[in-house]
């Protein structure tokens, strides 16, 4: 059996969270479209700091200069930013460090992580999915360089930049039943900010139900779904999406503010690096979510909540909205809604939390 799980741990028919939902009303979209299969080995060619002859590149990878040019020039719709100057040849305008599976597994296997690094993949959680259903082992952990199909919370399209974040899901079988479960978001949530502050983002904190923000903007979201039994030992896929670099830019694409982690660090960051560091905090966690339970994390999470004692506002999916204030949350990971005539639990993955005005 499989269930979608909403931040609460309770199966859903279907959910899925990214790092940023989809352009607002009237924005042309940006391609989410399949790469070029010589794209990443052209853009791994790049520097920041110094010119790279076209020529070279071509001659390299066995094609032709004009071809080189060609995929350079449409690489600006994955988001990536190429300057040209004729004469001197290309250069990025953001640094571009492709995954680097070597280093990652060397990086995850002290902790008992698995390390698989794809190109391109329809999306890392759909993939893993698979791979759990055919076998895969406990503790995979799959990234992938760009998602065809990515979506949002609520079924909204996901997009990012080429280069500039990190998509991965990890497969994590747990010992506990997928009833038992419920918070298991919230905690994944918690594992992302300790290791965040860990980079130096003191600043992030986490949004009911899904979201790591810094200051108000989306800076990460999760998705989890659940295969097994509700009575007996349950798998987890665990979607994490994380913005690492080029935040304004990512702002323009989607038509709303998001974050990023290099400008909440405030410093220059690797992304083989950053999720070595994130994928070892998650692991510890899980760990302890195994043994524990969400009663291991939840006064962590509401001291990381920044809404906590807030008035707020919970949108539903009906469009009714009901107002309070954010009183905590609940041993299954339910948001307390302190209304002022009753304290009641917000169960529904589909609701959105928004700060009263």
């Amino acid at each position: 059996m499989r269930m979608a799980m909403g931040l609460l741990g309770m199966p859903k028919t279907s959910s899925s969270v990214g790092i940023v939902d989809s352009p607002a009303p009237g924005r042309p979209p940006d391609s989410n479209e399949a790469l070029h299969p010589l794209l990443l080995p052209v853009l791994g060619r790049l520097r920041v700091d110094d010119f790279q002859s076209g020529e070279v590149i071509a001659r390299e990878l066995g094609v032709s200069r004009a071809s080189v040019h060609g995929l350079l020039r449409d690489a600006a719709s994955y988001g990536v930013r190429v300057q040209t100057v004729p004469g001197r040849g290309y250069r990025l305008t953001r640094p571009f460090e492709p995954l680097d599976e070597v280093r990652l597994a060397a990086g995850l296997a002290p902790v008992g992580l698995h390390v698989l690094c794809q190109p391109e993949v329809d999306s890392t959680n759909a993939r893993l999915l698979a791979l759990a259903a055919a076998g895969a082992p406990h503790g995979l952990l799959l990234a992938a360089e760009w998602q065809t199909a990515g979506r949002g919370r609520r079924g909204r399209d996901w997009r990012g930049i080429l280069g500039a974040g990190l998509a991965f899901s990890l497969l994590w079988r747990f010992e506990r039943p997928a009833a038992a479960l419920s918070g298991l978001s919230l905690a994944v949530g918690v594992a992302l900010v300790r290791a965040m502050r860990a980079m130096g983002a003191a600043g992030v904190g986490l949004k009911w139900p899904n979201d790591v923000l810094a200051g108000e903007d989306k800076l990460a979201g999760i998705l989890i779904e659940l295969t097994g039994d509700m009575l007996g030992p349950a798998a987890a896929v665990i979607g994490i999406g994380i913005n690492v670099r080029a935040g304004e830019a990512l702002s323009e694409r989607v038509g709303v503010p998001v974050a990023d982690l290099e400008a909440a660090c405030g410093q220059r960051l690797d992304r083989n690096a950053v999720l070595v560091e994130v994928a070892r905090e998650l692991a510890a966690v899980l760990n302890t979510f195994d043994r524990q339970g969400f009663a291991a994390f939840r006064s962590e999470w509401e001291s990381l909540h920044v809404w906590q004692g807030r008035p707020v506002a919970i949108h539903a999916a009906d469009g009714r909205v009901v107002y309070g204030r954010a009183a905590g949350v609940d041993a299954q990971g339910a948001l307390l809604l302190d209304t002022g005539a009753w304290l009641t639990p917000i169960l529904s993955g589909d609701v959105s939390l928004r700060r009263a005005v």
